[in-house]
């Protein structure tokens, strides 16, 4: 009987010590503060669309404007922004080379941007409709051209005057085009003989053997009878 008591006495949750009641006030404290947080960024992301909604309201309304540029704003905001765009049928795109100066411009669908202005504003520069158009004709007219050098293709070189005219009084015509289709490239031209080749000797030896041919040539010359024999 005492070891049934002991184990249901024992079983029962303990009274939260004073260490205990702390921890959960502070959680309760931590859990309200985070819901309240919450409920602040919803408030906070509900006026924000709502002034989008009514931004954009104006721009569709405004006829003299095509485009529309937003000042910088954090990736939820110009999320939040790009949705009311696609809801209101608009056209909208993100610049800027780092998250804190991204910014979004709209535009409206009659006026969607081409290539080359999206290219402009992706390099930070601002969009010059004129200058576009005179950049565009001058890569019409340089492709045009291409075109037609293509088309009447590589250029034909007429000489002056005939190689058969020029020696015609030496050789004669026939003669000048027979050698014409009978000349053949010279298969050893550019090839030098061992004999003909610059001599390795050094200049001393060469002086020596010279010196020796000379006097040879002397003595036998004042050699009575070197002739004859």
């Amino acid at each position: 009987m005492a070891d049934l008591l002991g184990s249901i006495l024992s079983s029962m949750e303990r009274p939260p010590t004073v260490g205990d009641q702390e921890s959960r006030r502070k959680a309760r404290e931590h859990a309200a503060k985070l819901k309240k947080m919450q409920e602040h960024e919803k408030r906070q992301k509900v006026e924000f669309r709502k002034r989008m909604e009514k931004e954009v309201t104006e721009f569709i309304q405004d006829t003299g404007q095509i485009k529309k540029k937003f000042c910088a704003m954090g990736k939820l905001e110009r999320s939040i922004l790009h949705d009311v765009v696609e809801v209101a049928g608009l056209a909208s795109f993100s610049f800027g080379d780092d998250e804190e100066s991204r910014y979004v411009m709209i535009f409206k669908k009659e006026f969607a941007p081409s290539d080359e202005e999206l290219e402009a504003y992706r390099r930070g520069e601002e969009w010059d409709p004129q200058k576009a158009e005179e950049k565009r004709k001058l890569k019409e007219l340089a492709q045009r051209e291409a075109e037609e050098d293509a088309m009447r293709g590589p250029a034909t070189v007429n000489p002056n005057s005939n190689y058969k005219d020029k020696y015609s009084h030496l050789i004669g015509k026939d003669a000048a085009k027979d050698a014409a289709h009978t000349l053949e490239a010279n298969k050893a031209y550019g090839c030098v003989p061992v004999a003909n080749k610059r001599d390795t000797r050094s200049i001393e030896v060469a002086m020596n053997e010279i010196r020796a041919k000379k006097r040879l040539k002397q003595s036998e010359e004042d050699t009575p009878g070197a002739s004859s024999s």
